[in-house]
């Protein structure tokens, strides 16, 4: 990873979902480390178009991107967009990390799953992910970085969550494997899994519900719920430098829920 410098171009991520709740923390605390950022929406531009213009006002260049992670064939052309707009900033035209965020929950009790419940929350957090980055390998320098977004829920239980649940924990072998296929050019792979957050997530029940608040605080060891400034964070961390020895890990930001 290079860093910022007169004579070396500055660092750019690409953030799936970047325009609201987690994934806009992540643009944020990446610009505030002096990033620029390419973000993705799929829906809600007016978002995305906000999140941008925080992240310009830390004097980071920005790109908003739309793009279906659940529509691989629409890849190559929000790839062609990415690669003009990194041809156009006149510095270096590859990516140094590559975040996935975008997803979903689509709670559903057992006896009430549907196939197009899998079939979507394959598509978001498995198949979307795996495609998106063999079709971004080319554009990835070497010694990047990679950070999948899990959940806390691959390693507890909630009902209701349970195709969710398992697709991030496909998601998290999905992190092993490409770690070790990817790691003769020096990027790192890992996955950061939240637990309960207060954004719009589920509803935006961990943000708005008293009585989920009290009970994820009364479970949390750090007597809280999470704020997406806390999985930020966090992912920002991994990225940089200094964590150029950690990979194929799964690190759980949750403070402390239900140990």
């Amino acid at each position: 990873m290079h860093t910022d410098s007169p004579l070396l171009p500055a660092r750019v991520a690409l953030v799936t979902g970047g325009n609201k709740g987690i994934g806009r923390s992540i643009a944020l605390q990446l610009a505030m480390r002096g990033w620029d950022v390419i973000l993705t929406y799929r829906s809600d531009p007016a978002a995305a178009r906000d999140a941008a213009a925080d992240i310009a006002r830390h004097g980071r260049e920005v790109m908003t991107l739309g793009l279906d992670i659940t529509d691989s064939a629409s890849f190559a052309g929000a790839l062609d967009e990415a690669r003009a707009w990194l041809r156009s900033r006149g510095q270096g035209q590859q990516l140094d990390a590559l975040i996935h965020n975008a997803g979903a929950h689509a709670p559903a009790p057992f006896g009430a799953i549907t196939a197009d419940d899998i079939d979507l929350l394959h598509a978001l957090h498995f198949k979307g992910p795996l495609l998106l980055t063999q079709a971004l390998s080319p554009l990835l320098a070497d010694g990047a970085r990679i950070v999948t977004l899990s959940s806390s829920l691959t390693r507890h239980t909630a009902a209701g969550s349970l195709v969710y649940a398992a697709m991030k924990g496909a998601l998290e072998v999905m992190t092993r494997y490409l770690a070790l296929e990817l790691g003769p050019r020096g990027i790192t792979v890992n996955a950061v899994a939240p637990g309960p957050t207060q954004t719009d997530f589920f509803g935006g029940a961990v943000r708005d519900n008293p009585d989920v608040q009290r009970y994820v605080s009364d479970h949390t060891a750090l007597g809280r719920p999470g704020r997406a400034d806390d999985i930020g964070a966090m992912v920002a961390a991994l990225v940089g430098p200094d964590n150029h020895w950690v990979t194929a890990q799964r690190i759980e930001v949750g403070g402390g829920i239900l140990l």
